[in-house]
Protein backbone atom coordinates (compact mmCIF):
# COMPACT_ATOMS: atom_id res chain seq x y z
CA UNK A 1 0.00 0.00 0.00
CA UNK A 2 3.00 2.50 1.35
CA UNK A 3 4.34 1.89 -2.47
CA UNK A 4 1.09 2.27 -3.90
CA UNK A 5 1.31 5.23 -2.31
CA UNK A 6 4.23 6.84 -3.10
CA UNK A 7 3.96 5.89 -6.97
CA UNK A 8 0.88 7.31 -6.83
CA UNK A 9 2.08 11.02 -5.54
CA UNK A 10 5.48 10.75 -7.70
CA UNK A 11 3.25 10.40 -10.63
CA UNK A 12 1.46 13.49 -9.80
CA UNK A 13 4.31 15.39 -8.82
CA UNK A 14 5.73 14.18 -12.60
CA UNK A 15 2.45 15.90 -14.14
CA UNK A 16 2.56 18.67 -12.38
CA UNK A 17 6.55 19.45 -13.53
CA UNK A 18 5.30 18.16 -17.24
CA UNK A 19 2.31 21.24 -17.35
CA UNK A 20 5.18 23.89 -15.22
CA UNK A 21 7.49 23.09 -18.07
CA UNK A 22 4.56 22.83 -21.05
CA UNK A 23 3.35 26.34 -19.48
CA UNK A 24 6.90 27.84 -19.49
CA UNK A 25 7.18 27.29 -23.40
CA UNK A 26 4.02 28.66 -24.46
CA UNK A 27 4.66 31.82 -22.33
CA UNK A 28 7.80 32.65 -23.52
CA UNK A 29 6.71 31.81 -27.20
CA UNK A 30 3.94 34.44 -26.67
CA UNK A 31 6.05 37.11 -25.17
CA UNK A 32 9.01 36.72 -27.45
CA UNK A 33 7.28 38.83 -30.60
CA UNK A 34 6.71 41.87 -28.26
CA UNK A 35 10.08 42.73 -28.45
CA UNK A 36 10.19 44.06 -24.42
CA UNK A 37 13.65 45.03 -24.00
CA UNK A 38 13.23 46.12 -19.98
CA UNK A 39 13.98 42.66 -18.05
CA UNK A 40 11.85 43.57 -15.38
CA UNK A 41 8.77 44.45 -17.32
CA UNK A 42 9.13 41.31 -19.36
CA UNK A 43 9.48 39.54 -16.31
CA UNK A 44 6.05 41.22 -15.23
CA UNK A 45 3.87 40.54 -18.68
CA UNK A 46 5.37 36.53 -18.42
CA UNK A 47 3.93 36.18 -14.83
CA UNK A 48 0.81 37.99 -15.75
CA UNK A 49 -0.03 35.69 -18.35
CA UNK A 50 1.59 32.70 -16.22
CA UNK A 51 -1.00 33.21 -13.65
CA UNK A 52 -3.76 33.44 -16.12
CA UNK A 53 -3.25 30.41 -17.54
CA UNK A 54 -2.76 28.67 -13.97
CA UNK A 55 -6.36 30.49 -13.12
CA UNK A 56 -8.23 29.46 -15.83
CA UNK A 57 -6.61 25.56 -15.47
CA UNK A 58 -7.75 25.89 -12.11
CA UNK A 59 -11.14 26.93 -12.92
CA UNK A 60 -11.90 24.58 -15.72
CA UNK A 61 -10.42 21.42 -13.70
CA UNK A 62 -12.80 22.26 -10.99
CA UNK A 63 -15.81 22.96 -13.05
CA UNK A 64 -15.18 19.41 -14.61
CA UNK A 65 -14.48 17.85 -11.25
CA UNK A 66 -17.53 19.14 -10.06
CA UNK A 67 -19.37 18.00 -13.50
CA UNK A 68 -18.42 14.48 -12.76
CA UNK A 69 -19.55 14.48 -9.31
CA UNK A 70 -22.70 15.61 -10.48
CA UNK A 71 -22.94 12.69 -12.85
CA UNK A 72 -22.86 10.42 -10.49
CA UNK A 73 -25.17 11.96 -7.92
CA UNK A 74 -28.25 12.62 -10.52
CA UNK A 75 -27.84 9.71 -12.06
CA UNK A 76 -31.39 8.81 -12.33
CA UNK A 77 -32.30 12.45 -13.19
CA UNK A 78 -31.82 14.07 -16.49
CA UNK A 79 -33.40 17.33 -15.78
CA UNK A 80 -31.92 17.10 -12.77
CA UNK A 81 -28.66 16.92 -14.00
CA UNK A 82 -29.38 19.29 -16.51
CA UNK A 83 -29.95 22.01 -14.48
CA UNK A 84 -26.94 20.89 -11.95
CA UNK A 85 -24.86 20.85 -14.27
CA UNK A 86 -25.95 24.44 -16.00
CA UNK A 87 -25.50 25.94 -12.49
CA UNK A 88 -21.98 25.03 -12.08
CA UNK A 89 -20.72 26.20 -15.69
CA UNK A 90 -22.52 29.62 -14.82
CA UNK A 91 -20.45 29.83 -12.09
CA UNK A 92 -17.32 28.69 -14.08
CA UNK A 93 -18.22 31.26 -16.76
CA UNK A 94 -18.85 33.90 -14.38
CA UNK A 95 -15.14 33.28 -13.11
CA UNK A 96 -13.35 32.96 -16.16
CA UNK A 97 -15.00 36.70 -17.05
CA UNK A 98 -13.75 38.22 -13.64
CA UNK A 99 -10.36 36.92 -13.94
CA UNK A 100 -10.90 37.79 -17.70
CA UNK A 101 -10.98 41.22 -17.53
CA UNK A 102 -8.17 41.57 -14.59
CA UNK A 103 -6.08 39.51 -17.21
CA UNK A 104 -6.66 42.57 -19.53
CA UNK A 105 -6.43 45.22 -17.15
CA UNK A 106 -3.02 44.14 -15.98
CA UNK A 107 -1.71 43.36 -19.33
CA UNK A 108 -2.55 46.99 -20.28
CA UNK A 109 -0.77 48.36 -17.45
CA UNK A 110 2.28 47.10 -18.94
CA UNK A 111 1.52 46.95 -22.81
CA UNK A 112 0.62 48.69 -25.72
CA UNK A 113 -2.99 47.84 -27.42
CA UNK A 114 -1.15 46.55 -30.02
CA UNK A 115 1.17 44.36 -28.04
CA UNK A 116 -2.34 43.24 -25.59
CA UNK A 117 -3.20 42.42 -28.81
CA UNK A 118 -0.56 40.16 -29.80
CA UNK A 119 -0.46 38.36 -26.63
CA UNK A 120 -4.42 37.43 -27.83
CA UNK A 121 -3.28 35.62 -30.87
CA UNK A 122 -0.83 34.03 -28.88
CA UNK A 123 -3.02 32.45 -27.25
CA UNK A 124 -5.54 31.46 -29.49
CA UNK A 125 -2.73 30.21 -32.11
CA UNK A 126 -3.00 33.36 -34.54
CA UNK A 127 -6.13 31.95 -36.13
CA UNK A 128 -7.92 35.40 -35.86
CA UNK A 129 -5.48 36.47 -38.61
CA UNK A 130 -4.62 33.61 -40.58
CA UNK A 131 -8.49 33.50 -41.44
CA UNK A 132 -8.96 36.84 -41.95
CA UNK A 133 -5.72 36.61 -44.53
CA UNK A 134 -7.53 33.66 -46.01
CA UNK A 135 -10.63 35.37 -46.22
CA UNK A 136 -9.25 38.01 -47.99
CA UNK A 137 -7.06 36.03 -50.52
CA UNK A 138 -10.29 33.86 -51.68
CA UNK A 139 -12.52 37.10 -51.72
CA UNK A 140 -10.37 39.72 -53.59
CA UNK A 141 -13.62 42.19 -54.07
CA UNK A 142 -14.70 42.12 -50.45
CA UNK A 143 -15.68 45.53 -49.99
CA UNK A 144 -13.98 47.56 -46.55
CA UNK A 145 -17.37 47.31 -44.67
CA UNK A 146 -17.49 43.56 -45.33
CA UNK A 147 -13.78 43.14 -43.94
CA UNK A 148 -14.78 44.93 -40.80
CA UNK A 149 -17.58 42.73 -40.08
CA UNK A 150 -15.44 39.72 -40.81
CA UNK A 151 -12.40 41.23 -38.66
CA UNK A 152 -15.30 42.35 -35.69
CA UNK A 153 -16.04 38.86 -35.56
CA UNK A 154 -13.36 36.78 -35.76
CA UNK A 155 -11.97 39.28 -32.94
CA UNK A 156 -14.77 38.65 -30.77
CA UNK A 157 -14.06 34.67 -31.50
CA UNK A 158 -10.66 35.34 -30.45
CA UNK A 159 -11.79 37.00 -26.97
CA UNK A 160 -13.83 33.65 -25.99
CA UNK A 161 -11.03 31.53 -27.07
CA UNK A 162 -8.06 33.05 -25.19
CA UNK A 163 -10.39 31.60 -22.24
CA UNK A 164 -11.25 28.09 -23.59
CA UNK A 165 -9.27 25.29 -21.92
CA UNK A 166 -8.05 23.06 -25.26
CA UNK A 167 -6.31 24.16 -28.44
CA UNK A 168 -9.37 21.77 -29.83
CA UNK A 169 -11.82 24.23 -28.08
CA UNK A 170 -10.07 27.46 -29.09
CA UNK A 171 -10.27 26.43 -32.52
CA UNK A 172 -14.02 25.39 -31.78
CA UNK A 173 -14.95 28.76 -31.15
CA UNK A 174 -12.92 30.22 -34.64
CA UNK A 175 -14.94 27.14 -36.15
CA UNK A 176 -18.95 28.61 -34.75
CA UNK A 177 -17.65 32.17 -36.18
CA UNK A 178 -16.52 31.33 -39.64
CA UNK A 179 -20.28 29.31 -39.12
CA UNK A 180 -21.64 32.93 -39.09
CA UNK A 181 -19.11 34.86 -41.59
CA UNK A 182 -20.01 32.19 -44.08
CA UNK A 183 -23.71 32.64 -43.35
CA UNK A 184 -23.13 36.57 -43.76
CA UNK A 185 -21.82 36.15 -47.23
CA UNK A 186 -23.76 33.94 -48.75
CA UNK A 187 -26.08 36.42 -47.71
CA UNK A 188 -23.73 38.87 -49.34
CA UNK A 189 -23.94 37.09 -52.43
CA UNK A 190 -21.08 34.88 -52.74
CA UNK A 191 -21.15 31.11 -53.40
CA UNK A 192 -19.16 30.49 -50.54
CA UNK A 193 -18.49 26.36 -52.14
CA UNK A 194 -17.68 27.92 -56.07
CA UNK A 195 -15.54 30.69 -53.96
CA UNK A 196 -13.30 28.51 -51.68
CA UNK A 197 -13.10 25.92 -54.82
CA UNK A 198 -11.79 28.28 -57.01
CA UNK A 199 -9.20 29.64 -54.40
CA UNK A 200 -7.81 26.25 -54.05
CA UNK A 201 -7.30 26.10 -57.33
CA UNK A 202 -5.27 29.30 -57.59
CA UNK A 203 -3.21 27.96 -54.42
CA UNK A 204 -2.60 24.81 -56.02
CA UNK A 205 -1.95 26.67 -59.63
CA UNK A 206 0.81 28.84 -57.36
CA UNK A 207 2.44 25.86 -55.76
CA UNK A 208 3.07 24.52 -58.93
CA UNK A 209 4.66 27.69 -60.27
CA UNK A 210 6.76 27.70 -57.15
CA UNK A 211 8.10 24.30 -57.82
CA UNK A 212 8.93 24.44 -61.30
CA UNK A 213 10.91 28.11 -60.80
Amino acid sequence: MFVQFVYAQNTAVSNGEKYAKALELRVTKIVAPLNIEKKRKLGKVHQIISNQYQALNTIHTNRDAKKKELKLAHAGSADQLKLAVAEVESTAGNEIAAIHSRFLRDLGRHLSGTQVDAVKDGMTYNVANITFKGYQDMLPSLTDDQKSKIWNWLAEAREIAIDAETSEKKHWWFGKYKGRINNYLSAEGFDMKKESEAWQKRIKLASQKNAIN
